[in-house]
C-alpha cells in the first residue's frame, strides 16, 4: 500500500481504477477496506483513493485530541501531498462527518461530495450511543468485537440478521480479519464523533451535494436531513428503504447505482 507524509502524519491509502479522483473517507473504526463493496463498481468510472485516517489501518497514530475537522484537514494535506488539486469526496457516517468540514474550509478542493449516514451536530441521542461503544470496547479490550457486537445491531436492519445470517457472518469475518484499531485510538476517534459540530459551516459548502440515509436507521436517522438540506445549496436528498445506518452493505447495488448516477452527473468540467 502506497503512504505519503500529510499534516506531520503518515497517511495509507489504496488506489484503484482510471477517471476522475474520488476520494473515500472510511467511518469509525474503520480503515480504507471499508468501501470494497462500492470500489469494485466506482473503479470502472473513477479513481478510486480509499484513506486511513489517522488512528486506523496503516496510518499514524498520534496522541492528542482528535475532531472531525482535524480529519478533514489531514485530508486536504494528504491531497496536496498527492498532487489532487480536487477530488470527488465520499464518506459515511463519520466520514461524512469529515467530509462536511473538507468541503467547508476546502471548497476548492471538492468537485462533488457524497454523504451517506451523516450528522451536522451530534445530539444527545448519537452521543449516548457513542458513549456506549465505548464502554464496551473497554470492557471487551478489543475494538474489532465492539463493532460486531455493539455496532452491527445500529447498522442492519433486523429482516438482514433474520434472512441473511451467513452475510452478517462474512461482514463480521471481514471486521475480524483487518488490522484491529488499538482501543485509545478507537477513544480518541470517537470523541472526535461526540464532539462534532459542523453545522455552523454548512452555508459554506458550495458543492454539488448528494445526502444518503437509510429509512430504518436510528443513529443518525432522517431527523438530521432537514438542517443540512436547507443549508447546503442545491443539495439532493435520497432514502435507502428496507436499510439501517449501512445500506453501502444492506443495499449493494441500488446504493451503487443510486450514488454513481450522481457522481457521474457531476464528473464533467474537472481539469
Amino acid at each position: 500500500m502506497p503512504k505519503v507524509k500529510a499534516n506531520n502524519i503518515t497517511m495509507n491509502y489504496d488506489q484503484q481504477g482510471t477517471g476522475q479522483p474520488l476520494i473515500l473517507i472510511p467511518y469509525l473504526a474503520a480503515d480504507h477496506a471499508c468501501y470494497a463493496f462500492q470500489v469494485a463498481e466506482y473503479a470502472k468510472h473513477f479513481t478510486c483513493i480509499s484513506i486511513d485516517l489517522r488512528g486506523t489501518g496503516e496510518s499514524d497514530k498520534p496522541e492528542g485530541d482528535y475532531s472531525t475537522e482535524l480529519f478533514a484537514d489531514d485530508v486536504a494535506a494528504f491531497m496536496q501531498a498527492i498532487g489532487l488539486p480536487e477530488a470527488h469526496i465520499c464518506g459515511l457516517s463519520l466520514g461524512a462527518a469529515s467530509g462536511m468540514w473538507l468541503a467547508a474550509k476546502y471548497p476548492d478542493k471538492v468537485k462533488s461530495l457524497s454523504l451517506h449516514s451523516a450528522w451536522a451536530k451530534t445530539d444527545p441521542f448519537v452521543k449516548t450511543a457513542l458513549e456506549g461503544w465505548q464502554v464496551m470496547a473497554k470492557a471487551l479490550g478489543s475494538v474489532p468485537e465492539m463493532v460486531v457486537l455493539g455496532i452491527f445491531p445500529w447498522c442492519f436492519t433486523p429482516e438482514l440478521y433474520a434472512s441473511r445470517p451467513e452475510y452478517i457472518q462474512s461482514l463480521a469475518d471481514f471486521v475480524r480479519g483487518r488490522p484491529a484499531q488499538p482501543l485509545a485510538t478507537f477513544l480518541q476517534q470517537s470523541n472526535a464523533a461526540i464532539a462534532h459540530d459542523v453545522s455552523r459551516q454548512l452555508a459554506r459548502i458550495t458543492a454539488p451535494t448528494q445526502i444518503t440515509f437509510g429509512r430504518h436507521d436510528v443513529v443518525t436517522s432522517t431527523r438530521f436531513a432537514d438542517q443540512m438540506t436547507s443549508a447546503i445549496r442545491g443539495s439532493e436528498l435520497l432514502i435507502f428503504d428496507g436499510c439501517s445506518h449501512a445500506p453501502i452493505y444492506e443495499k449493494v447495488d441500488e446504493f451503487n447505482q443510486q450514488t454513481l448516477a450522481f457522481l457521474t452527473r457531476h464528473a464533467v468540467g474537472m481539469g
